[in-house]
């Protein structure tokens, strides 16, 4: 009786895709996170820049409307980066998800063909 793993012979295409999905998953993290470091970078720059400014202001109210205007810039800029860096994990997760559904359904297949007898 012959058995199945000795006449297995690696699927050299699925390992060469699996290689490429796991390229491609690695260079979608290394995106996102050169993107938050780079967000972070440029709130802390533009947190200092504002205290130079805020410290310079002569009276309480162009110290609150400095004050006010920096925050709500913060906020939308921090809502636009958050959205951005949302997006590019839905598309990691897409580009993870899709190849791996796909080999499952091949695999699936491959199972009830043998399970049939190869019919």
């Amino acid at each position: 009786m012959m058995n199945d793993k000795q006449n297995a012979v690696p699927d050299t295409d699925a390992i060469d895709e699996a290689l490429r999905n796991y390229t491609q998953a690695a260079m979608s993290v290394q995106a996102i996170a050169a993107e938050a470091a780079g967000y972070s970078k440029k709130s802390f720059e533009d947190a200092v820049s504002h205290v130079g400014t805020l410290s310079s202001v002569t009276s309480l109210d162009a110290a609150l409307e400095l004050q006010s205007n920096f925050a709500k810039s913060t906020y939308e800029g921090f809502v636009a980066e958050a959205a951005k860096i949302g997006e590019m994990y839905a598309g990691l997760a897409k580009s993870v998800y899709d190849p791996a559904r796909k080999a499952a359904a091949r695999s699936s297949g491959n199972v009830g063909d043998s399970a049939n007898g190869g019919a």
